[in-house]
Parts: structure tokens; C-alpha cells; sequence
């Protein structure tokens, strides 16, 4: 699925929990959407999982609004290894393509390295890929540092208790 043309992502964050708590409280979607507030994100019920923890063949379509303009984006996990490893991708949305690897590594038993790769192209090759430039690299890092804020809040806190069981 990837390209030359796709533009790729990392971000790396140290949360002070349990790997499998970090790899949990990354596949909810009560915390997804907890992080996503602002841009009125909802998981919508078209055939997919609209709450809980996300599973290999699972799918889930979110709802939000990114520069004035709803947006449908269905994703599927497609690949996974508990606690290390998933992986998401756009079945249906806005982009030409998507795939998001999230990675865990457990650097004592209660301190945990994530580790997101993102890889994204823009629709409309020669003025996605200006898009991609001006704009959508910032926006999209600014999305899932903000994600990424959420997870290591809650896994920190006691507030893990209200989406895990």
C-alpha cells in the first residue's frame, strides 16, 4: 500500500503505564473520541464497532469536521500482535490512502515507549501533493500528537479505570 508519493509521520511517546494498558486504551474508541473533541468526532453506527476495544477485522467509522467540512473516514484493524503491534487503514475516507502502525515496547513494567508511524496521501496527485506540503503534514501531526496527549493523560491517571475494565 505504501508509495514514494504517501508522506510519513512518527511520533514517539513515554507514558508511565503498563504496555498493555498503553496498547488497550489505544484501540477504545471512548478515548479516540475523548481526544477528538474539538473537531465534533463521533464513531458511527454503519456496521462497525461504535464503542470499546477495536479488534483484528474490526472496522470503525468516525465523523468529523477538518476545515469547515465533515468527513466520513472508515478504518480497519488489519494486522495485529497484543501488546506490541496494531495496524489501521482506510477502508473508505478522504484520503487517497492511509495506514496508521501503532508500536508498544514495554521499558520497565510500568513505563511503556509508543511509537506511531503514519503514512498518508492526499486525493488529486499533483494538488494532493501541494496539500500534503502546505498543509495537511502539520495538521495531521498536530492530530496525533493530540491523540497521543490523550492516551499517556488517561494511562497516567486514574481516569485508565473508566475505559478498561
Amino acid at each position: 500500500m505504501r508509495s514514494p508519493s504517501m508522506v510519513k509521520l512518527e511520533e514517539v511517546t513515554t507514558i508511565h503505564a503498563p504496555v498493555q494498558r498503553c496498547f488497550d486504551l489505544a484501540r477504545s474508541v471512548e478515548v479516540h473520541l475523548a481526544g477528538n473533541v474539538h473537531w465534533g468526532e463521533a464513531a458511527l453506527a454503519t456496521g462497525g464497532v461504535t464503542s470499546g476495544l477495536i479488534g483484528i477485522g474490526q472496522r470503525v467509522t468516525w465523523r468529523a469536521r477538518h476545515f469547515a467540512v465533515w468527513h466520513n473516514l472508515t478504518s480497519e484493524i488489519i494486522a495485529m500482535d497484543a501488546p506490541s503491534y496494531f495496524q489501521d487503514t482506510m477502508v473508505r475516507g478522504p484520503f487517497r490512502s492511509m495506514k496508521h502502525d501503532h508500536f508498544f515496547r514495554p521499558l520497565s513494567p510500568q513505563a511503556t515507549e509508543m511509537r506511531d508511524v503514519f503514512w498518508f496521501a492526499a486525493p488529486l496527485p499533483v494538488l494532493g501533493r501541494l496539500a500534503e506540503l502546505l498543509v495537511l503534514r502539520r495538521y495531521m501531526r498536530r492530530l496525533l500528537h493530540e491523540r497521543n496527549a490523550v492516551i499517556q493523560r488517561v494511562a497516567e491517571s486514574a481516569e485508565w479505570q473508566r475505559y478498561l475494565p
